[in-house]
């Protein structure tokens, strides 16, 4: 007599013609018990195709029969047969036992196709009509999750584990509750969780999110330290070295947070901004010449990145390193260069190269947005005097003692 194993057997052989020629065998049989056995081993084990063909038999044999239309409504949407999956789930009224499963399947449709209002009102509604089912509760809290309503999610999953529900569709619900608050920015809330978790099984994803709830609640002592621990228990967890060198730079140990700028470097030199901020704290360490290296990498890896040219056009600019600073400013977009302050680095270096005309250009494009900047604004008043555009200095001077009256300009507005 043919059993379930029989199909085991073919499945784990991965004998495509044994299976079809067992369904078409049970089939005659009318042996429809083993046939919907057999129809979920099917889908488990991946072959969607033949188990929805016994799912279409089967229906033809019990037509009625609720569950049927949602295991067949799952294998259609594994095939791309949204429409019929469709009309399967909506035949399903309020007075079948398995109504609720048919909202949740609903659920889990709207929410893959990014429908996700949709989806939350179905799982609002199926938890209205089981309101103590924990994989509802725990479907619902992800779908709120998802949406940002990170209190209420937090509510739902806290009362899931106050429940005894450690675990459900494998996911720890610790872990998630911590994660909920992070995702809200309650750190304080998350810690206590992060850390029960820790004292059962130390992870690399709990130790990093535990690091990041510490840093993010200002304390960045305990999050370096937890850092340390994840690289030394997964070393190319590559997050880990931003956060732990910002870490170290938050609590002033800016010879640490290099070095594990640094060490990141070496897992991924292709991490720009692990670039830039070695680069940042480079020169904070007085190293010029590392810290152009590291500017130079991150701006070749993105050549837009922002925050890069204007931290290397500041470094050029300080050392007056005039050539490179008008090349590092020529490689960049116009759009990039419509900041006001890479104008004004580019009109210092052009006015120390002599090339006064262009300088002008630059200072005047700076202006408008550095009319608060008076170290800006004393030495634009000066190139106009140089260049002998006296009335236009006059204006930028006023601009300039307003918001730091100083002897010298405001004599020159008396005369």
């Amino acid at each position: 007599m043919m059993q379930l194993h029989d199909f085991e057997k073919a499945v784990q052989d991965g004998d495509i013609q044994q299976i079809n020629e067992l369904i078409d065998q049970v089939e005659s049989d009318g042996n429809y018990d083993l046939l919907y056995e057999a129809a979920g081993l099917l889908v488990n084990f991946g072959y969607i195709g033949q188990a929805d063909h016994i799912y279409e038999v089967l229906m033809i044999h019990i037509p009625d029969e609720a569950q049927l239309k949602i295991d067949r409504a799952g294998t259609l949407l594994e095939l791309g047969e949204e429409d019929e999956a469709l009309l399967l789930l909506s035949d399903i009224t309020p007075d079948d036992d398995e109504y609720v499963q048919a909202l949740m399947a609903l659920a889990d449709y709207y929410q893959m196709i990014g429908m996700a209002e949709a989806a939350l009102d179905k799982v609002k509604e199926a938890y209205r009509l089981a309101p103590h089912e924990p994989i509802i509760r725990f479907a619902y809290a992800e779908l709120l999750l998802d949406a940002g309503r990170y209190i209420e999610a937090a509510k739902f999953y806290t009362d899931l584990y106050n429940e005894g529900n450690a675990d459900i569709a494998g996911v720890n619900i610790r872990l998630r509750i911590a994660e909920t608050y992070s995702a809200g920015a309650a750190y304080e809330e998350a810690l206590p969780f992060y850390n029960d978790i820790l004292k059962d099984e130390v992870l690399p994803d709990t130790l990093f999110g535990a690091a990041f709830a510490y840093f993010q609640s200002g304390q960045p002592e305990k999050s370096s330290e937890l850092v340390e621990e994840l690289i030394e228990i997964d070393p190319d967890y590559f997050s880990a070295y931003m956060l732990g060198g910002q870490a170290y730079a938050n609590s002033g140990e800016d010879e640490k947070a290099y070095k594990l700028f640094k060490l990141g470097i070496n897992r991924d030199e292709f991490d720009k901004e692990l670039q830039l901020s070695a680069g940042k704290s480079a020169l904070k360490l007085g190293f010029t010449d590392e810290a152009e290296q590291h500017l130079s990498e991150s701006i070749a890896l993105d050549p837009e990145y922002i925050d890069a040219i204007i931290t290397l056009a500041s470094l050029y600019n300080q050392k007056e390193q005039n050539e490179e600073l008008l090349e590092l400013l020529s490689g960049v977009t116009e759009e990039v260069m419509e900041l006001p302050l890479l104008s004004a680095f580019q009109a210092f270096a052009l006015e120390n190269s002599e090339q006064f005309e262009d300088a002008y250009v630059s200072y005047t494009k700076a202006y408008t947005g550095m009319k608060d900047d008076p170290s800006f604004l004393d030495k634009y008043a000066r190139f106009l005097l140089d260049e002998g555009k006296k009335d236009e200095a006059i204006e930028v001077v006023r601009v300039l003692v307003k918001l730091e009256p100083h002897e010298e300009w405001t004599a020159f507005l008396e005369m």
